[in-house]
């Protein structure tokens, strides 16, 4: 697998050397019977966003924080010239998605990906971000605006698989609290693991009784009573959960995997 740096390179060469740079310039072609002269007058898409490119070395934080790996499928909305999703192909063996509204950084992201060798692992896509299916990402990597992620923010819970993770470039998410924090020069980057949804009543099973189990959920943040005991030390990441309680027998470590109405520990188990 090609180091960080020398990915850089081989991509910072992949985006200059586009086919109006490199060599001949190809022939004007004349327009035909079909030719539409409104294509070339038409006003340029309105943009969620505008364009600003991210530094390559703000690109490598953004794949490392979000731990990307071979294999994974990552989306980027708003793809711009589509670096991110080329370095994580190339530099990490991923695949992706890449979705703008604008046809002229779709052409370009093409483009970029021909010339670095991975156009069969990246797909790029005009498209209205807010459209675009999130569920089959592993990855989700933003360079948006704040109010932009706030929009996107509940579609991103509602929709996205527990454990995926979510990286974006200088905006944060509002009350939803990051994971991990990094700063890069002067950009900022921020990573959320999706949690899975377990507010509300269920029934734990253990040492052969049934306690109630209420959970109250903040995004990852949990609170809540087993039995009539507080929840301790309450932790969510992703799929998997974590609480101490006092069931009558001193103070004890649960630890488990939440699947949809179910959460599965080594020793006991939980349901809706």
């Amino acid at each position: 697998m090609p180091s960080p740096s020398s990915v850089r390179v081989a991509l910072a060469a992949a985006l200059l050397c586009l086919p109006a740079g490199c060599g001949r310039a190809p022939p004007q072609q004349q327009p035909g019977n079909d030719f539409d002269p409104a294509q070339f007058v038409q006003g340029r898409p309105r943009l969620d966003v505008p364009y600003v490119a991210t530094d390559l070395e703000v690109v490598d934080a953004m794949l490392g924080l979000a731990r990307v790996r071979p294999g994974d499928y990552v989306i980027d909305l708003g793809s711009g010239d589509g670096r991110i999703l080329i370095a994580a192909a190339r530099s990490n063996g991923a695949r992706g998605l890449g979705v703008d509204i604008d046809p002229a950084r779709i052409r370009e992201s093409n483009d970029n990906a021909r010339a670095a060798g991975v156009a069969g692992r990246v797909a790029f896509r005009r498209q209205d971000l807010f459209a675009t299916p999130l569920a089959e990402a592993d990855v989700l990597t933003l360079y948006l605006l704040p109010e932009v992620n706030l929009r996107l923010r509940p579609r991103i819970l509602a929709e996205m698989r527990p454990g995926t993770r979510v990286v974006s470039h200088d905006f944060d998410m509002g009350d939803w609290r990051w994971d991990q924090r990094q700063r890069v020069g002067s950009a900022i980057i921020y990573l959320w693991t999706v949690p899975a949804r377990v507010a509300g009543r269920w029934t734990l099973s253990a040492g052969g009784r049934t306690y109630p189990l209420m959970l109250v959920q903040t995004y990852q943040r949990l609170a809540g009573t087993a039995g009539t005991a507080r929840l301790e030390q309450a932790e969510l990441t992703g799929d998997r959960i974590r609480f101490r309680a006092n069931l009558g027998e001193g103070r004890r470590t649960f630890e488990g995997r939440v699947n949809g109405d179910t959460i599965e520990g080594n020793d006991w188990r939980a349901t809706r």
